[in-house]
């Protein structure tokens, strides 16, 4: 079963210094950008992050300071990123908890905006975990009958996380279904408001704490009872997509008064 989509649908895969959001940046990128006709396009580009890489990072992806001295910088690569992402909806592994929040993240901290509201985000590992709960490695061997050669390369992961969706609608024919929409909200496990999955929805689609001693109440009810909890959030060592979300929900209700 083909995908069938009605705007393109980019892959993506990041490498990074680390996985803490708000504090670790991008050494590559590499996106595959599949068409409604079948057509695809891929770019890949190493990045400067502006700091060193951990030796336990390089241990993962293989990339070293050495390797990135001489690229340019994430802002630098923004605007072409952004352009190259242009009306697609996303897709990843692990992209929803690490791969969307961290790209935003970037592009927020270079005054750029990824707004992801309007797009479909879907998780190849949440399909895979729902139904297998494998790694990709795993997950690729799994769904396609190959080995994963160069695993935590961003291309390679990016082309096998591609191939494993296709092989997972092929296997799951009866269950998934291969439009956008579906499986972007198959594969939306957390509910969550911001990326991080600081505020998310209650039952009844309000957005409220998922943390912290205010966990489970309205943001709107704390904001009023406590306005010295926004200051805090805003102040702290919070991601910046978390803080926009916020910000917009406090001004959305100050509107309505």
């Amino acid at each position: 079963m083909k995908l069938n989509l009605k705007r393109p649908l980019a892959f993506f895969d990041l490498e990074t210094t680390g996985l803490t959001i708000g504090h670790d940046k991008i050494v590559e990128i590499s996106i595959l950008k599949v068409f409604p006709d079948g057509k695809q396009e891929s770019y890949t580009k190493r990045v400067n992050p502006g700091m060193p890489i951990p030796a336990e990072s390089t241990t993962f992806h293989g990339i070293t300071d050495d390797d990135v001295k001489n690229e340019r910088s994430f802002k630098e690569l923004a605007p072409e990123i952004l352009n190259f992402l242009k009306d697609c909806d996303l897709a990843g592994y692990n992209s929803n908890k690490f791969d969307v929040p961290m790209l935003v993240e970037e592009l927020l901290a270079n005054d750029f905006d990824l707004d992801v509201s309007n797009k479909k985000l879907i998780d190849v590992q949440n399909i895979f975990h729902k139904m297998e709960q494998r790694t990709l490695v795993a997950a690729y061997k799994f769904y396609c009958d190959k080995n994963l050669e160069n695993a935590h390369s961003a291309d390679a992961d990016t082309m096998a996380t591609f191939e494993v969706l296709e092989a997972q609608l092929e296997k799951y024919g009866d269950n998934l279904k291969s439009d956008v929409d579906f499986l972007s909200d198959f594969t939306n496990m957390f509910n969550s408001v911001d990326l991080a999955g600081r505020i998310v929805y209650n039952p009844d689609k309000q957005e409220v704490f998922n943390f912290g001693k205010y966990k489970g109440e309205r943001v709107v009810d704390v904001f009023s009872k406590d306005p010295s909890y926004y200051k805090w959030m805003m102040d702290g060592n919070f991601p910046r997509h978390t803080k926009q979300v916020i910000t917009n929900i406090r001004l959305k209700d100050f509107n309505k008064k």
